[in-house]
């Protein structure tokens, strides 16, 4: 099954309902947290899977340096549209967690919304990582959220639906596989784009895949790639500690 559509792949119906659900600026508590926890940062500020912008363009509003990259040109070309619109230069490109490159150090990487769980291979992971820190000024930090594990026997979400001008964007969400063992969700997502007056349009079928981490599986990773002084926050209250009821770990490591 794995095989049978791309994976995470972010095409053009999937970009467009999230950019409808997620506009550039909505916040999940996250916005404010990351502008408050980088304050202050020397240097420039990598997004690594910034998307269409929602986080990214409001750190640039407020000044900040920032750049972005992301895997899906889908979602960079809502970023590049958003930032054309304020009138910001803003600074990403295609790329890849396993493969990007810069010729410059970074003093903050930054990863919301739990993005790093768009890698679901242990090892890789750890190269990402590994990757993010050789990326980073000496003194920088890696800034980054994760769902908790609690979330593998969460249920599917119910069937959405958007409506834009000419009709309407449904979203169904089907649960192919939850492997407890690798910590794994993989869900099949159906898009549709229907015309008021023409019908189905277009449908897309991606395959979205997602690693969970315990709280300390994730922290020994940060130490095996190197990384010290790491803290752990919950649903975005800077060092609170994480609880039954926490959705959202923030790991912060230098």
């Amino acid at each position: 099954m794995k095989k049978k559509y791309l994976i995470n792949r972010y095409g053009s119906l999937a970009s467009w309902v999230y950019h409808i659900d997620k506009p550039i600026g909505k916040s999940f508590g996250d916005v404010e947290y990351y502008l408050e926890r980088l304050k202050g940062c020397k240097g420039t500020i990598l997004e690594p899977a910034c998307g269409n912008g929602r986080i990214l363009i409001p750190l640039l509003e407020r000044g900040l340096d920032v750049e972005g990259f992301d895997a899906s040109i889908e979602m960079l070309r809502y970023c590049d549209i958003e930032c054309e619109k304020r009138g910001l230069k803003g600074k990403f490109r295609k790329e890849m967690f396993n493969t990007f490159t810069y010729s410059k150090s970074f003093g903050a990487i930054i990863i919301p919304a739990g993005s790093f769980q768009l890698i679901t291979d242990v090892n890789e992971a750890i190269d990402v990582l590994k990757r993010f820190k050789l990326a980073l000024k000496e003194k920088g930090r890696l800034i980054l959220d994760l769902s908790t594990i609690a979330s593998l026997s969460e249920p599917p979400m119910q069937a959405r639906q958007w409506r834009i001008p000419d009709g309407i964007l449904t979203l169904t969400e089907d649960r192919e596989e939850i492997n407890y063992i690798e910590q794994t969700v993989l869900s099949q997502l159906r898009y549709e784009h229907w015309d008021a007056n023409k019908g189905l349009v277009k449908n897309e079928i991606d395959l979205f895949y997602l690693r969970y981490w315990g709280v300390k599986e994730f922290e020994l990773a940060l130490k095996s790639a190197g990384f010290v002084n790491i803290s752990i926050s919950s649903n975005y209250e800077y060092l609170k500690a994480p609880t039954n009821e926490t959705h959202t770990l923030t790991f912060e490591a230098s």
